[in-house]
């Protein structure tokens, strides 16, 4: 896990080697254990390392083939390297270190790009073919480690996080209108912007080619999630669902130091971490509590430290655990945001906290991120698209995301000149086309299900990942996830919905806002990650297996009513705001007050609102 960065000057002027270190200096908290750069004329690489496999100096980035002719700066791990390598080395190809780096730097020799496609790993690397004057950057098929670039026909700039590339700007940031559109729609950014206006997010599944001499830019997607239903029976699906889970984490547990686990006391992060413990004997678990003294109603079942205890003492793991309070969004939030730099999904500045937990302590933190992503664990969501006629699955299902602000609503929530640049920016049409990429049409009730996890798999995921790497990297953490390994995840594409939830015929309406939504649907209907909960009873006790989760939130509905209000007031209800410089003062004050008097929950939409508000103060002049 590292940090890269890069440059190619499209007017053939030479890279300085200060404006590369100027770039990796931004990413030093992605790679304390050592830097490099390299120029060649026009083109600049840089690193920041992070010491996993391999701590030696043989590990060391920017590296280069024994020829010189193909130099690579890479962040990730290739969970399969071990198999590749004896492969090259059969070929002929010659090994100076342990590195997984190596191994995608003689896979492209051996290879070509099509060499991405044998990679089981999570990565974002750029490679610089000397012979071809191309430069090749790509992203991991889930989109697990980031890639940002810039190209504003006279620079290509290229960097796993947007301050290196805004470091090398000559212009000042300025921002997208259009992202911030999606981002209040959705509380997400689902095209391949930023709200910085001009740095794009590399798509996973894609590869980038860049000819150092035209300029011409080409993109390719090299690989998409294909739903295609297997006739298996559920026990065989159950037990093939066990082998290879146990074979994704055992994978992922390749380091030469230390590896930990993350631990809620729900299905995805105990049976990942029960597994890493049978593997490797005491391992280190962390996981986060919330202070409920100020919480009430359902809030008041936000604390799973219990769940994780008695997970840990199962497993006899080294367990810390640290408890949040109301005011510790406040704290956390200008460094938080200074990291994450990429508005994404959710109340995340728990996941800040927990990771800071873990980053004293090891270098290496296993994730249950993308669990309920492919197993169904959001059955309310799916169930929103299901309808008599299959052509309004599209209109009801995008009527549900719209999760902050709905498009009746805009004109009266942005200013004036922001309406009028966004107005005719259909995002319908943004969320349209999510579907057109995966070419998915659905007829049936299971179709309309897969099609929804499409979705969320392209899209809330994607958001997920961004927030997890940026905010454990703040503290030099790498987070892996093990259910995003390749074998797994082909294999969940091929398990029928039917498997994963309990009932295609009827279902529970939650409104997304509402407090422990999972807690009350489940209890309700006994529904989500049906094959999940069955294949877990090997790894970790039936009650953990079975049990109702509610997700990991803070009880924030009760701290901006109570402990956080004079914060919010402070930071949303002044006329001075820089938020008010896109956005109307008396939608904002309106909604404000409605989840104040206890009206409405809108802790999502106040969140975003804090968020938009710190990086604006953080990044906008």
């Amino acid at each position: 896990m590292c940090g890269i960065a890069g440059i190619c000057n499209f007017s053939g002027e030479a890279v300085s080697a200060g404006s590369l270190r100027r770039m990796t200096d931004t990413l030093a908290h992605r790679g304390p254990d050592g830097e490099g750069q390299y120029t060649d004329a026009n083109v600049g690489l840089g690193n920041r390392r992070l010491a996993i496999i391999d701590l030696t100096e043989a590990g060391h980035q920017p590296m280069a083939s024994r020829d010189g002719d193909v130099v690579i700066v890479y962040n990730g791990e290739i969970y399969n390297f071990p198999q590749l390598r004896v492969e090259l080395e059969a070929l002929g190809y010659l090994f100076h270190s342990r590195t997984d780096t190596e191994v995608v730097l003689h896979a492209y020799e051996a290879w070509g790009a099509d060499s991405i496609r044998r990679l089981n790993g999570h990565f974002a690397f750029a490679l610089w073919d000397r012979r071809s004057r191309r430069l090749l950057l790509a992203r991991d098929r889930f989109g697990v480690k980031p890639l940002y670039y810039r190209n504003d026909g006279r620079r290509f700039l290229f960097a796993s996080e947007i301050k290196a590339i805004l470091s090398c700007s000559d212009a000042a940031p300025r921002v997208s209108r259009t992202a911030l559109n999606e981002y209040f729609t959705f509380q997400n950014v689902l095209r391949d912007q930023t709200l910085f206006e001009g740095v794009h997010l590399l798509p996973p599944g894609t590869w980038l080619v860049v000819d150092a001499e035209s300029g011409r830019v080409e993109s390719h997607t090299w690989w998409d999630y294909r739903f295609d239903a297997d006739s298996m029976s559920f026990e065989d699906a159950t037990e093939e669902l066990q082998r290879l889970f146990d074979a994704a984490v055992t994978r992922q547990l390749i380091s030469d130091v230390p590896v930990a686990s993350y631990l809620s006391g729900g299905l995805d992060s105990s049976s990942i971490a029960a597994v890493a413990a049978r593997k490797l004997g005491r391992i280190s678990t962390f996981t986060c509590g919330f202070d409920l003294s100020s919480a009430s109603g359902l809030e008041l079942g936000f604390d799973e430290r219990a769940y994780s205890e008695a997970l840990a003492n199962h497993i006899k793991s080294e367990h810390y655990e640290i408890v949040l309070h109301a005011g510790d969004m406040e704290h956390a939030l200008p460094a938080l945001i200074r990291h994450l730099e990429d508005l994404r999904v959710g109340q995340c500045y728990p996941n800040f906290y927990v990771a800071r937990l873990a980053g004293k302590f090891v270098k290496v933190v296993l994730s249950g991120v993308g669990g309920d992503e492919l197993f169904g664990g959001y059955p309310w969501r799916y169930y929103r698209g299901v309808s008599d006629d299959p052509e309004s699955f599209f209109h009801d299902y995008y009527d549900f995301w719209q999760r902050l602000v709905s498009d009746s609503e805009k004109q009266a929530f942005f200013s004036a000149d922001v309406w009028a640049d966004v107005r005719h920016d259909s995002t319908y049409d943004v969320f349209r086309n999510v579907f057109r990429q995966g070419d998915l049409h659905p007829v049936t009730v299971e179709q309309a299900v897969d099609a929804s996890l499409y979705f969320e798999l392209r899209t809330f995921l994607t958001g997920l990942l961004v927030v997890e790497d940026k905010l454990s990297m703040a503290h030099s953490l790498e987070t892996r996830a093990p259910f995003l390994d390749n074998d797994l995840v082909d294999f969940a594409l091929r398990v029928p919905a039917r498997y994963k939830l309990r009932d295609l015929t009827s279902f529970e309406s939650v409104d997304e806002d509402e407090l422990a939504k999972r807690r009350r649907y489940e209890i309700r209907t006994g529904e989500g990650k049906m094959i999940l909960r069955r294949a877990a009873a090997k790894f970790v006790p039936e009650e953990v297996a079975q049990r109702v989760k509610q997700g990991f939130s803070a009880p924030d509905a009760s701290w901006f009513r109570g402990e956080s209000i004079e914060y919010v007031k402070k930071s949303l209800l002044d006329r001075r705001a820089r938020i008010f410089d896109y956005l109307r003062y008396e939608f904002v004050v309106a909604k404000v007050e409605e989840h104040v008097r206890g009206e409405r929950n809108h802790r999502l939409f106040i969140w975003s609102l804090l968020s938009f508000e710190q990086w604006l103060r953080t990044f906008i002049p």
